[in-house]
C-alpha cells in the first residue's frame, strides 16, 4: 500500500469523493479509502439531486434566489435548534462548489426544471423549484477498469441507464425511453442519477491523482498530541496503519445499522434503513475516542418504506414516495384513521411515525397502511415498481370491500369505512381540512402527473373495488447526527475548539440542517458542500505546514 498521504478521506459517496478532489486538485496528495468492495456508497443508490440554493444555474431557467433568501428559509424550519454559522456557510460556499465542480469535474450540472422546496411556503421558499440540481448521463466507459467498481445498489441494477423523470422517483407516471434510445445508451454505459453523480466525481479523483482503496474499514484514529495524523484499517490482509501528514476526512455515512446506536440516539424508530449497510457509525466511533463533540443526534433523513418480500430487489425493501402521494389513496393506521398528510415530503412525514399514544405506550401510527382502489392499480401500478394494469402483484392484501380488507389488516371496519367515506367527500370538494393534502407547492408537484399543479392531482376518491393495502414502515435515507464541526468542516472538541487535523462531512456529521430537509437533494447537498469545505481547508493546511 502506498502512503503516508497529505490527506486521507474515509468514504466515497458524494462528500468523500468531493472532499478527496477538492484536495486533490489543490496540490495534496490524497488516499481515498471505502469499506466496501465497491465504490459509491449510497449516493450511487439515490436520485442524485443535489439541492444548493442560490445555484449559479437559477437564473438560466428563470428562478431569481439570494443567499439572503436561502437563509430566511432554511432557518424558518429550524424551531430555533440550527448553527446560523453553519448554514451561512453552506448557503455562501454551495453555488462556490457548483462552479469549482463544473468547471474542474465536468459535472454539467443543470436545474431539474420546476421541482419545489419541500417547504416552498415558507419565508424565502421558491415554490417554482430552482434550487434542485442534477447530472447528466454519463458514459461510464471513461472509467476504465473502475466502470464496474461503482455499487449498483439494490434498486437501481435493472435501470442503471435511466435518469430521474423516468422513474417512479422522478414522476407518478414514469416516461422511460424509447427501446432504441435505451439500447444507445448501453453502448457506452451511459448511466443517470447518482451513478452519474458518483461516475463523474469518481473519473475527476482518479484523473486528479487520487489513490483509491476498497476493502478498508477504518477502526480507529491515530492521535499524535492532540492531532490526528493517520488511521488504522482492517482489511482481508489484516491491520495496517496509514499516516497523514495534514488531516483526515471522515465521509463514512450514518449509524443507521447499527442497533446500539440506533438504541441510543435516535427520537424514535428506524427499522429499514434503505442504505448501504456499511453505515455502522465507524466514522461515529473514532470522532467519539478522539474526544468530539456530538450534535443532532436523534435525528435521520427520515421516509416511509414498503416492506417486500424476496426477490423484488436485494434489500427487500423500497421507500415510497410518489405512490402515496397519488390520488386514490389514502394512508390509515391501526384505529383505521388517516393521520397525516400523505404527499408530505418523506422526512416531514417520517415524524409521523414517532408520535406516541400514551395510553397504550406505542408508536400511535405503527403498524400503518397505504391503501388504494383498482382504479388507483390500473392507471399507476404500485411499489415495486409493479406497473399499471389491472393485475395485483400477487403478494397485496386485498379486499372485495373495505370491511373485508379491513377485517385481513385487523383494523377496525367502521372506522376504515368512515375515513374512506370522509376522504371522498373531501376529495368531491377538492380540499383536504385535516392535514391540508394538495395545498402546497410541493404536494402539486407529486401524485399523477398529467394533473400537476391541481388539487386533483393528489386529491381523488377511493370507490373502485376491490381496494389493496401494503404496510408502511419506518426508514430513512441515512442518520444525520454525529461530531460537530466549524464552518470549514474541523471536528469540535468538547470544549468548541477544532480537533487538529479532523474533519466531517456527509451523514457522519451533525448535520447543518438539523431536523430540516430544504429540498429534493437536500441530504446530498451539505454532503457535498462541507466536503468542499474541508478538501479546501485540509489542503490549504498541507501547503503551509512542513
Amino acid at each position: 500500500m502506498a502512503g503516508p498521504y497529505d490527506v486521507l478521506v474515509l468514504g466515497s459517496g458524494a462528500a468523500g469523493l468531493t472532499a478527496a478532489f477538492i484536495a486533490a486538485t489543490e496540490g495534496a496528495s490524497v488516499g481515498l479509502f471505502e469499506k466496501a468492495d465497491q465504490v459509491g456508497g449510497t449516493t450511487a443508490w439515490s436520485g442524485g439531486n443535489v439541492w444548493i440554493p442560490n445555484n449559479p444555474l437559477m437564473p438560466g431557467v428563470g428562478v431569481e434566489d439570494s443567499a439572503e433568501d436561502a437563509f430566511t428559509y432554511i432557518m424558518s424550519l429550524s424551531r430555533g435548534m440550527l448553527d446560523e454559522r453553519l448554514v451561512r456557510a453552506y448557503v455562501e460556499a454551495g453555488p462556490e462548489m457548483v462552479r469549482f465542480l463544473d468547471a474542474k469535474a465536468r459535472t454539467e450540472f443543470y436545474v431539474a426544471e420546476g421541482f419545489p422546496d419541500y417547504h416552498a411556503e415558507h419565508p424565502g421558499g421558491k415554490p417554482q423549484g430552482g434550487r434542485s440540481l442534477e447530472t447528466p448521463l454519463f458514459p461510464f466507459d471513461e472509467l476504465g477498469e473502475w466502470s464496474d467498481r461503482v455499487t449498483p445498489g439494490p434498486y437501481f441494477a435493472s435501470n442503471l441507464h435511466l435518469v430521474q423523470r423516468e422513474t417512479p422517483i422522478g414522476a407518478a407516471v414514469p416516461q422511460p425511453p424509447a427501446a432504441e434510445e435505451l439500447e444507445r445508451r448501453k453502448i457506452r454505459d451511459e448511466r443517470g442519477r447518482g451513478q452519474s453523480l458518483v461516475g463523474r466525481l469518481l473519473k475527476a479523483c482518479l484523473d486528479a491523482g487520487v489513490a483509491i482503496e476498497t476493502g478498508h474499514r477504518a477502526r480507529e484514529l491515530v492521535v499524535d498530541d492532540g492531532r490526528a495524523v493517520g488511521v488504522v484499517f482492517e482489511t482481508p490482509e489484516g491491520r495496517v496503519e496509514v499516516r497523514a501528514r495534514r488531516g483526515v476526512v471522515l465521509a463514512t455515512g450514518g449509524f443507521e445499522w447499527n442497533e446500539e446506536y440506533k438504541r441510543a440516539f435516535l427520537r424514535g424508530p428506524l427499522t429499514h434503513p434503505v442504505t448501504m449497510p456499511t453505515c455502522e457509525g465507524d466514522g461515529l466511533y473514532m470522532a467519539m475516542k478522539a474526544g468530539a463533540s456530538l450534535g443532532n443526534m436523534r435525528e435521520a433523513w427520515w421516509s416511509p418504506v414498503a416492506e417486500l418480500p424476496p426477490g423484488i430487489n436485494d434489500m427487500n425493501r423500497v421507500m415510497v414516495n410518489a405512490d402515496r402521494t397519488r390520488p386514490r389513496s389514502v394512508i390509515v393506521n391501526r384505529r383505521g384513521r388517516r393521520f397525516t398528510n400523505e404527499a408530505a415530503n418523506y422526512n416531514a412525514f417520517g415524524g409521523a411515525f414517532h408520535a406516541e399514544d400514551v395510553t397504550t405506550f406505542s408508536y400511535a401510527n405503527l403498524p400503518c397502511w397505504l391503501v388504494f382502489d383498482q382504479e388507483y392499480l390500473r392507471r399507476y401500478g404500485t411499489v415495486g415498481p409493479h406497473p399499471a394494469g389491472e393485475e395485483p402483484p400477487a403478494w397485496l392484501t386485498r379486499g372485495a370491500t373495505l370491511a373485508e380488507l379491513a377485517g385481513k389488516l385487523g383494523i377496525p371496519a367502521d372506522g376504515f369505512e368512515a375515513t374512506v367515506r370522509q376522504w371522498n367527500e373531501y376529495a368531491a370538494a377538492g380540499q383536504d381540512p385535516d392535514f391540508r393534502r394538495g395545498e402546497s407547492a410541493h404536494d402539486l408537484w407529486w401524485g399523477d402527473p398529467y394533473l400537476k399543479g391541481k388539487p386533483e392531482a393528489t386529491l381523488g376518491p377511493l370507490d373502485e373495488p376491490p381496494y389493496y393495502a401494503i404496510p408502511l414502515v419506518s426508514g430513512a435515507l441515512g442518520t444525520k447526527g454525529g461530531p460537530r464541526t466549524d464552518a470549514d468542516a474541523r471536528v469540535l472538541d468538547l470544549d468548541g475548539a477544532p480537533i487538529e487535523g479532523l474533519y466531517a462531512a456527509g451523514n457522519v456529521m451533525a448535520s447543518p440542517f438539523g431536523m430540516t430537509y430544504g429540498g429534493a437533494g437536500g441530504t446530498l447537498g451539505p454532503a457535498m458542500v462541507f466536503g468542499y469545505l474541508a478538501g479546501r481547508h485540509v489542503a490549504a493546511a498541507a501547503g503551509n505546514r512542513a
